[in-house]
C-alpha cells in the first residue's frame, strides 16, 4: 500500500527517504503530515533540547583514581572510574 518517498529536509536541503514501514507507522498513530526533517536534523535538535548532565568527582573504589559519575556519591556505595567500571562489566 505504501511506497517509499524521497523527501527534503527543511533544515538541510538535503534528501531523504521515508520508507513504506515509516509512512506505515505514522498512520497507525493518526499523524497526517509528511516529516519536514531528516532523521540527523530532528536528532540534533532532540540533543540541543536535552540539558548537559551534571556530573560529580569521587574516588574510584578500585583503583583510588578521579572517578566521574552521573550522581551525587555516597559512602555506602562504591563508584568506579570509566576504566575500572569497564574492566568490571566486561
Amino acid at each position: 500500500m505504501y511506497e517509499d518517498k524521497t523527501l527534503t529536509c527543511k533544515n538541510c536541503g538535503n534528501e531523504f527517504v521515508w520508507t513504506a514501514g515509516e509512512q506505515e507507522f505514522y498512520a497507525e498513530r493518526g499523524l497526517q503530515h509528511e516529516p519536514k526533517n531528516c532523521k540527523a536534523c530532528r536528532d540534533a535538535k532532540k540533543a540541543a533540547n536535552r540539558a548537559p548532565r551534571e556530573m560529580f568527582v569521587g574516588v574510584c573504589a578500585e583503583c583510588g583514581g578521579e572517578a566521574k559519575v552521573p550522581f551525587q556519591p555516597s559512602d555506602d556505595r562504591p563508584i568506579y572510574c570509566d576504566d575500572c567500571h569497564k574492566k568490571r562489566n566486561a
